[in-house]
């Protein structure tokens, strides 16, 4: 049956092709394609051009800052390399939880809602499951969501008392179902359901890889390589830099921002191959897919870092399979459940530069190898990663928390 479904989350695209929060657009508006009325419950940022609905999708951001450099609630904002809490942050969280937790009361009750879906347990699972209490809740993990409970005793506790109270709980990975069980989520009430990829933005391209190409000053018989992502610990970014000075003939192109920027520029000039490093800075999706298309190998060097965190699934993994270009990557956090070595990718160790190398090498010495692996990927990605597919499985979990509502299992 149709559900008013209540969305909480802390990231959302602020506008359309924004590299934050990328695969909360299309979850919502899969769920809205299959007849659900959708509300999004996020907080206001100042970059927000959302109009009131979109696609069956309705807005509410809520406002919470006294000051605007206290707007660090979300939008991957809040926390320093993804490893900690930044001091505005600390500031700003009672504030954010407080005013997120009575615009998901509102909402709920102004609209009649019937499901509460819960993005990240930490905050967005907790603060759904407060806002309705006597509503079904779904709750969907991501990953920071997930190190934060396993770092933080506080946020352990309240990840605990949000999985006993929901009647379902989505992980994007095997991974990270894995962890969630261990801070007390209930295995026979956890799927995981990994995103989907727009693989009609994500594909070859002929042309685009001439014009972008052109662009960054790399002509066609110059090795390309290509990265995306938030300049944070877990990207594994440091790597694919220490890598190029292995790769003589390539150019390495890094799509993203972040608090590590400057570090990262200062390890190229270190390595000495800063003069074949492009910083692009962050980037709308539409120029990542250009840049992608553009590619002859994209890196995902992902790592569980020293903190302990990792990403869940990252979706360039899914966008650099759907897109024709070969990919190298390792087996971090849900990566080695989805590419297959020397099939759809190629895998290397974490933190592992000269295996990086090797692969970026063989890839580029080997055509033949890299166009079989691709058509693979995208064909993979075709077959199982659709977003029509993500929303039929979320249409399921509220059909598991209602059940659950009802009958108490």
């Amino acid at each position: 049956m149709p559900h008013i479904v209540v969305m909480v989350t802390t990231s959302y695209p602020r506008f359309p092709g924004d590299s934050v929060g990328t695969f909360m657009e299309p979850i919502a508006k899969s769920v809205a394609a299959r007849g659900h009325e959708v509300h999004v419950v996020a907080p206001w940022h100042p970059r927000i051009t959302r109009a009131s609905e979109e696609e069956g999708v309705q807005f509410h951001f809520y406002k919470y800052a006294p000051v605007p450099a206290l707007n660090v609630f979300g939008y991957a904002a809040a926390m320093r390399a993804d490893v900690s809490l930044s001091g505005a942050a600390y500031l700003a969280a009672p504030l954010a939880l407080a005013a997120g937790w009575r615009s998901a009361r509102q909402v709920a009750r102004t609209h009649r809602a019937t499901m509460m879906h819960g993005h990240w347990v930490i905050p967005g699972g907790v603060t759904a499951a407060a806002a309705a209490p006597s509503l079904p809740l779904v709750v969907s993990l991501h990953g920071s969501d997930v190190y934060v409970a396993e770092t933080f005793a506080p946020a352990r506790l309240a990840a605990r008392r949000a999985f006993g109270r929901a009647g379902f709980v989505t992980a994007c990975s095997d991974d990270l179902a894995r962890r969630a069980r261990a801070l007390g989520a209930d295995p026979a009430r956890l799927e995981t359901v990994p995103y989907g990829v727009d693989a009609a933005r994500f594909r070859p391209d002929a042309a685009l890889r001439t014009l972008r190409r052109e662009e960054l000053r790399v002509s066609g018989d110059v090795p390309l390589a290509v990265m995306a992502g938030r300049l944070v610990r877990k990207k594994g970014f440091e790597y694919a830099i220490d890598a190029l000075a292995r790769m003589p003939a390539f150019v390495l192109a890094i799509a993203g921002g972040g608090t590590l920027d400057e570090e990262l520029r200062e390890r190229a000039r270190a390595a000495g191959v800063a003069e074949r490093v492009r910083f692009l800075g962050d980037q709308p999706q539409n120029l990542v897919a250009e840049y992608f298309a553009a590619a002859d190998v994209i890196l995902v060097p992902s790592i569980l870092d020293d903190s302990g965190n990792v990403d869940g699934l990252p979706n360039v993994v899914l966008e650099a399979l759907a897109s024709g270009t070969p990919l190298v990557t390792t087996s971090a956090g849900g990566i080695g459940a989805v590419v297959e070595h020397g099939r759809t990718a190629l895998v290397v160790p974490e933190r592992d530069s000269p295996a990086l190398a090797a692969a970026a090498l063989r890839i580029v010495s080997d055509r033949a190898l890299g166009e079989e692996m691709a058509r693979a990927a995208r064909a993979l990605v075709e077959r199982r990663f659709g977003w029509s597919r993500v929303g039929e499985r979320f249409e399921a979990a509220y059909s598991h928390a209602l059940a659950f509502k009802s009958t108490g299992r």
